[in-house]
């Protein structure tokens, strides 16, 4: 850290980044208001996508009980077909958003398995989706709670750490600039008394003003 100079030019430069820190840190704090929200929202949404699926869970498992059977293999049924995940930006913060997820089904004989075989093709692609949208719910909370440290490391450096030491920087400066101020009148005072003293002393009978 440089060392603080104790000079006018420097009063003048930590009043000057002392108004900067003022005028930034309202925003930077409304900006992690809004992130607070924004995470709450997003944990929220987390919470009822994990819900749903595993709501979907238990229907499938009292739909299907056969599902239970270790001889039962749906390997490559239902398979991702195409997803696209865009971007959203909230409060400056880039979030993965779901625009569009398919699946195709492997070929297989109707008339050559049970007619539950269907139910289950629709439960594993709801099953899949509902996955999904728990992986791109919990990334958003990721981000976002990333995001809300980030903001409020900013506002703690700002309003404790950066103002207040500016605040003492001034004051230290005014300090010294005032001893110093007092220090130069009082010695001017000292060499005026002494040059009056001096001059009396040569000159006896004048009169010193």
């Amino acid at each position: 850290m440089a060392k603080l100079k104790l000079s006018k030019q420097s009063l003048q430069k930590q009043r000057e980044l002392l108004k900067l820190y003022r005028r930034l840190l309202p925003s930077l704090d409304l900006k992690r208001r809004q992130l607070t929200v924004e995470t709450q929202k997003a944990r929220q949404e987390h919470a009822a996508a994990q819900a749903a699926l595993e709501e979907l869970d238990t229907k499938i498992g009292a739909e299907l009980p056969m599902l239970a059977s270790p001889d039962m293999d749906l390997t490559g049924l239902v398979k991702k077909a195409d997803l696209r995940v865009g971007e959203q930006n909230i409060v400056g913060v880039r979030l993965p958003v779901l625009e569009r997820m398919e699946f195709e089904v492997t070929d297989y004989s109707r008339l050559a398995t049970p007619a539950w075989v269907d139910v289950l093709v629709e439960r594993l692609k709801e099953a899949a989706e509902e996955r999904i949208r728990v992986e791109i719910a919990r990334e958003r909370v990721r981000v976002l709670e990333q995001a809300t440290r980030r903001i409020t490391q900013r506002v703690n450096l700002f309003d404790k750490i950066l103002i207040p030491t500016t605040k003492r920087n001034i004051q230290r400066i005014q300090i010294f600039l005032g001893d110093t101020d007092r220090a130069a009148v009082v010695t001017s005072k000292i060499a005026k008394a002494k040059q009056a003293e001096q001059r009396q002393l040569a000159f006896p009978g004048e009169t010193v003003s």
